[in-house]
């Protein structure tokens, strides 16, 4: 069972949510919350797999809950909300350790899938549409911790091949196109990928293309 917490100013959207997540074998809202800090509170009394966090929110906003909820170390991942695939705060989300970001109007199905995806530990933004918004809106933001000087120590453990893989994954490649490029089966690059997102404490690949930038292996419109 995925246990879901929405996160939303608005109460008809969260009853919304509520009607088309409870109607699912596999899904439970387990709790709600009005703004971040309330979301916050509420994570801490119950155990989630998902947040559906709105970005745009009083008090405070899903952004900066995000980043608070992860530096918390729970273990829920993040699916944030937003009404445009270009808003800066999308990214920002990304790199405040969300697991992907979907539109608001997107259709239920699509939010389903999400969230099962999400819980599966699946990055649900594809990495091509990471960079989109990194190219945009790169040069505007603070980063992320951990610093950008630690960038390099962290890349430093990454064996040739493992660094070879990592630049291709954060240049939005599937695990399909790296196989095939490197000449290698699909699984090997699977494995490689595992290795790569645990040596340097990554949630998933959309983590990676924001590190990439960051330690500037990877520039925008490069």
């Amino acid at each position: 069972m995925i246990r879901v917490v929405v996160v939303d100013d608005q109460e008809l959207v969260r009853r919304g949510f509520r009607s088309i997540l409870s109607a699912q074998d596999d899904m439970e809202v387990v709790g709600e919350a009005a703004d971040g800090a309330e979301a916050l509170r509420v994570l801490r009394d119950v155990d989630a797999d998902v947040v559906v966090m709105d970005i745009w929110m009083p008090v405070m906003d899903g952004v900066a809950a995000t980043r608070e909820l992860v530096a918390s170390g729970n273990r829920a991942r993040v699916l944030a909300l937003t009404t445009f695939d270009t808003d800066e705060n999308a990214f920002a989300a990304l790199q405040a350790g969300a697991g992907g970001f979907l539109l608001k109007n997107a259709p239920p199905t699509e939010l389903l899938s999400a969230i099962r995806s999400i819980a599966a530990g699946d990055a649900i933004v594809a990495p091509r549409v990471t960079r989109r918004l990194l190219d945009r809106f790169a040069g505007q933001l603070v980063p992320a911790v951990p610093a950008v000087h630690s960038s390099a120590k962290r890349l430093a453990t990454l064996t040739d091949r493992e660094r070879e893989v990592f630049l291709l994954v954060a240049q939005g490649r599937s695990n399909a196109d790296i196989a095939e490029r490197l000449h290698v089966a699909e699984t090997t690059v699977k494995t490689h990928v595992g290795r790569i997102l645990g040596k340097l404490e990554l949630r998933d690949r959309v983590q990676a293309v924001v590190l990439a930038y960051e330690s500037g292996l990877v520039r925008p419109n490069a």
